[in-house]
């Protein structure tokens, strides 16, 4: 059976898909410079999480990321350009609420900084985060508050809502996935 569109049809088609695959993306706008923005980002313990282990400031650096027995996430630093850019690259993933455990991995998570208006504009997109994934509802809200409330806390008043330290929970994949000493 062959299947002709017309040209609307063909873009409306297109348009449908697109927005189907809506990477998650949310902005904030502050008073501060892109330094000081820049450098909140990359106190990923200041606003994420205190349980965060590695290297989060600096090119190919490897962290951990866990919360609880919820989530577990090994993130590599794979573009950093000072006070314009930093890219996140998803290494492993371990979700516990969730049938596919791995479904973040192979993401990236983008923070784009930019002067707007004399203000300085966070545009924070996590590349593969799409309505489709199981975890994209508490996913979409987790990464709101963080980056609306903690992140925009730390950057605006140099004290973020991060995670509080955890021990001793998601152990067997913490040590399996820890990063060497250097």
């Amino acid at each position: 059976m062959l299947v002709l569109l017309c040209h609307d049809e063909t873009q409306n088609l297109k348009l449908s898909n697109k927005m189907k695959n809506q990477d998650f993306t949310t902005t904030i706008l502050v008073e501060q410079t892109p330094e000081e923005v820049f450098s909140a980002i990359n106190n990923v313990r200041g606003w994420w999480s205190e349980s965060v282990e590695g290297t989060t400031d600096k090119p190919d650096g490897e962290f951990l990321y866990y919360y609880k027995d919820v989530h577990i996430s090994k993130m590599k630093i794979v573009e950093l350009v000072p006070y314009k850019r930093i890219v996140w690259l998803v290494l492993e993933n371990h979700f516990n609420f969730t049938k596919d455990k791995t479904e973040w991995n192979g993401n990236r998570i983008v923070f784009d900084i930019s002067e707007k208006e004399h203000k300085t504009e966070l545009l924070f997109t996590h590349v593969g985060l799409v309505p489709e994934y199981e975890c994209y509802n508490v996913c979409h809200d987790a990464w709101t508050s963080y980056i609306q409330g903690s992140l925009k806390d730390l950057i605006t008043t140099g004290k973020g809502k991060p995670n509080a330290k955890e021990g001793g929970l998601n152990a067997e994949l913490i040590e399996k996935w820890k990063l060497p000493e250097k």
